[in-house]
C-alpha cells in the first residue's frame, strides 16, 4: 500500500506545474493581447503620450505657482491699476494697486528661485535669487532713468540695499530665531565677511563723489564729480565680476562646506521640488516680465501719489518701492531661516544688497551715460552717510557668524528708525 501512494504522489506532483502553466499562460494571452492592439493604436503612439503628460505638467505647474497660493488672490490688482491708469486719474489708487499687485508677482518669483535653488544648490541658488529679486529695481531704474527721474533710481536703489540689510535680514533672523530657540543658528562666516567688505567699499565709491561736491573741491566744477562716479563705477563692474568668478570658482569650496556638512547630516529633510527646472526658469522669465510691466505704472504714479497722499517722495522712493520690490527677497529670507539654512539667508539678504550696491548701482550710471542722463554716484551727504552706518551695523551683526532673534530684532528697529528719518527729510535741490 505505501508503494501505492508514493507513486500516487510522485504522480501528483509531476502532474501539478502541467496544470498551473496551461491556466497562467491563457492568463498572460488574455492581458497581453489588448495592450498590443492599443499601442498599434495611432492614437495610443509614443507621441500621443508624450504629449498628454507634458500637457498634464503645463495644466499642474500652473496650478502650483498661480492658483495654489494663497497670496494669488492678491494677482488682481495688476490689472485693475492699469485700467484705472488709462480711465482715471486716480493716481493714489494707481500706485496703490500698482503696489498690491507686485506683491505676489515677487513672492511667487522667489517661490520659482527656491524650486530652481533645489537643482543648483545653494550658492547659485542664492545668486539665482539675489539676481531675480533685484530684476524688479534694474526695471524701474532704467525705466525712470529714461523719465529724467534721476533722484527716484538714487533713493530706490538705495532703499533697496537698506530694506535688504536692516529689514529683512532682521526678519529673517528674528523668525529663524524664534523657530529654533534652543540653539545658536550658524552660518558661514567667510560669505558674509566677504560680502562686507564689498558693501564698505561700494560705501567709499558712494562717498567720494558726495564729500567732492560738499566741499567745492572739484577742478571742473560739475565735470569733475560726474567723471570720477563713471570712472569708479566701472571699478566697480570689475569688482563684483571678479568677486562672482571668486565665489563660484576659484574659491567655491570655502563657501560650501557649511552647506556640505548640513546636507550630509540633513539629508532625510530635504525637501523634493514642485516643479522641474525648465519650468522654474520659464516662470522665472514670465514673472520678471510681467514685474517690469507693472512697475512701469508704479513709477509713473509716484509724484501723483505723494500729492495727493501728502508724503514726500523719498520716503515713497526710500522706503515703500523697497518694500515690495524686495518682497521675493523678504518671504524666501524668512523662509530659509526657518528651515535653519542661514546660509541661503544670506547669500539673498546680504548678497542681494551686494549686488546692487556693487553692480545695479554702477550699471545705471554706465546706462545713463549711454542715455546722456546725468546719473552719478552723488547720493548727497544724508543718504550717504545712512547707508554707512547701516553697512557698520550689520558688518557687526555678522561678524560671528552666528544668528538669533535678538539681532534680528535689533535690525528691525534700525530700519523703523531710518523710515522715521526719510518721513521727515527734504530732498536738497541738486545745482
Amino acid at each position: 500500500m505505501g508503494s501505492i501512494e508514493e507513486k500516487i504522489d510522485l504522480d501528483s506532483d509531476e502532474e501539478i506545474p502541467f496544470s498551473v502553466s496551461q491556466p497562467t499562460n491563457k492568463m498572460h494571452s488574455l492581458s497581453f493581447e489588448p495592450s498590443r492592439h492599443i499601442l498599434a493604436h495611432p492614437r495610443f503612439s509614443a507621441s500621443w503620450v508624450v504629449r498628454k503628460v507634458n500637457r498634464v505638467s503645463i495644466l499642474r505647474s500652473i496650478y502650483i505657482v498661480l492658483i495654489k497660493a494663497r497670496i494669488n488672490v492678491l494677482l488682481p490688482f495688476g490689472p485693475l491699476a492699469i485700467c484705472l491708469h488709462y480711465f482715471t486719474k486716480l493716481h493714489g489708487l494707481v500706485f496703490f494697486f500698482s503696489l498690491i499687485g507686485i506683491i505676489p508677482l515677487a513672492e511667487r518669483l522667489g517661490y520659482a528661485t527656491e524650486q530652481l535653488a533645489c537643482y543648483t544648490g545653494p550658492t547659485v541658488g542664492g545668486l539665482l535669487n539675489a539676481t531675480f529679486g533685484n530684476a524688479t529695481e534694474m526695471i524701474i531704474s532704467i525705466y525712470a532713468l529714461q523719465n529724467g527721474m534721476i533722484r527716484v533710481v538714487q533713493q530706490s536703489l538705495l532703499g533697496s540695499i537698506l530694506s535688504n540689510m536692516l529689514l529683512v535680514l532682521g526678519c529673517a533672523f528674528f523668525c529663524g530665531g524664534l523657530v529654533h530657540n534652543q540653539r545658536v543658528q550658524v552660518f558661514n562666516k567667510a560669505t558674509a565677511l566677504v560680502n562686507s567688505g564689498l558693501l564698505l567699499m561700494a560705501v567709499m565709491c558712494i562717498l567720494f563723489p558726495a564729500v567732492l561736491q560738499f566741499t567745492h573741491t572739484e577742478v571742473h566744477k560739475g565735470k569733475s564729480e560726474m567723471a570720477l562716479s563713471r570712472v569708479t563705477s566701472c571699478v566697480m563692474l570689475i569688482a563684483y565680476a571678479s568677486y562672482l568668478f571668486f565665489q563660484l570658482k576659484s574659491q567655491n569650496n570655502l563657501y560650501s562646506s557649511l552647506d556640505e556638512v548640513r546636507d550630509n547630516d540633513e539629508a532625510d529633510d530635504d525637501e523634493v521640488p514642485e516643479i522641474n527646472p525648465w519650468e522654474a526658469i520659464g516662470w522665472l522669465a514670465m514673472l520678471t516680465l510681467w514685474i517690469s510691466l507693472l512697475s512701469g505704472y508704479l513709477v509713473d504714479a509716484i509724484q501723483g501719489a505723494s500729492d495727493s497722499m501728502n508724503m514726500p517722495v523719498a520716503f515713497i522712493s526710500v522706503i515703500l518701492l523697497p518694500i515690495v520690490g524686495n518682497a521675493a527677497e523678504h518671504a524666501s529670507a524668512i523662509m530659509f531661516a526657518m528651515k535653519d539654512k542661514l546660509d541661503i539667508t544670506i547669500g539673498v539678504a546680504i548678497g542681494s544688497s551686494t549686488q546692487i550696491s556693487m553692480f545695479v548701482i554702477p550699471f545705471c550710471v554706465i546706462v545713463g551715460w549711454i542715455m546722456g542722463k546725468p546719473m552719478d554716484l552723488n547720493f548727497q551727504l544724508f543718504e550717504t552717510a545712512t547707508l554707512f552706518i547701516t553697512v557698520l551695523v550689520v558688518a557687526f551683526m555678522l561678524q560671528e557668524g552666528q544668528s538669533n532673534y535678538f539681532k534680528g530684532l535689533m535690525l528691525i528697529l534700525c530700519y523703523i528708525i531710518v523710515a522715521a528719518s526719510f518721513f521727515v527729510h527734504i530732498d536738497p535741490t541738486k545745482g
